[in-house]
């Protein structure tokens, strides 16, 4: 039997809502499947347009994903779109595609209220990583790197599982050093259970349900862990764990 608890059972109602807006069938179809299998707490529904959530009204929608392609955040039309996904799902966070990966069109999708910047240039694994920490109440964006060239882009959080990861360190001269990230302190137990909850997308009330503890305590394991991460924030802490350099302890499962 698996041993995750599923979101519907804690809520004692009906699943909540995963929507992804993407009006290419094939695109949508994969990014479907992907979801079904890796967040099964939730409904996953596809539509070519934010016409479509008119039929969800009602529905506890706790994510959108909005596949912008090549357009710019400024395009009136994406505009408009985050609009009306403001206005007719104000509790849902919401998640850009894009196919874009400066750090210009992240920060501009953050000044806009998303909550997640995923460039289309990510693997998988870490897309799916931050969306969950999207649904957690975290916030995820890649990190910015400076090219040679002076020009900024986006860089996914170590994306060679053996290499350590790498962050840009200003020298105060207008130089960037790139050093490697320290190595990160062993999780105790129960800091694994909770890091285990973080990486299903769980918030803090459910973490303290399924753990048996107060938020208050939940809210000091997260911070503990985000400093042996040397994270900044949920999101980041995650990612950064999942793929740590080998011969760190793998975290451990809870049995409910």
């Amino acid at each position: 039997m698996d041993d995750l608890i599923n979101l519907a059972e804690l809520t004692h109602g009906s699943p909540p809502v995963l929507v992804i807006i993407e009006q290419h069938v094939l695109a949508r179809t994969c990014i479907l499947n992907i979801l079904k299998r890796e967040l099964t707490g939730f409904e996953i529904v596809e539509m070519a347009t934010t016409s479509g959530l008119n039929s969800l009204s009602g529905r506890d929608i706790r994510l959108i994903a909005l596949n912008i392609g090549d357009k710019q955040i400024t395009d009136p039309s994406i505009e408009e779109s985050l609009a009306l996904l403001a206005e007719s799902c104000p509790k849902a966070s919401v998640a850009v595609l894009s196919n874009r990966n400066d750090d210009a069109t992240a920060s501009a999708a953050m000044q806009r209220g998303v909550r997640g910047f995923f460039p289309t240039s990510i693997p998988v694994e870490v897309a799916v990583a931050g969306l969950r920490l999207v649904l957690a109440g975290g916030v995820y964006r890649p990190l910015p790197i400076v090219g040679q060239n002076g020009a900024s882009s986006l860089k996914a959080i170590s994306e060679c599982p053996d290499a350590p990861e790498l962050f840009g360190a200003n020298e105060g001269n207008g130089t960037t050093r790139i050093v490697p990230e320290k190595a990160m302190v062993d999780l105790t137990p129960r800091e694994q259970h909770v890091l285990e909850a973080l990486q299903l997308g769980l918030p803090n009330k459910l973490i303290a349900v399924r753990l048996n503890l107060s938020e208050n305590t939940v809210k000091m394991h997260i911070q503990r862990i985000m400093r042996k991460c040397s994270a900044h924030n949920r999101t980041e802490a995650v990612i950064r764990w999942s793929r740590r350099p080998n011969g760190h302890a793998q975290p451990s499962r809870v049995r409910s």
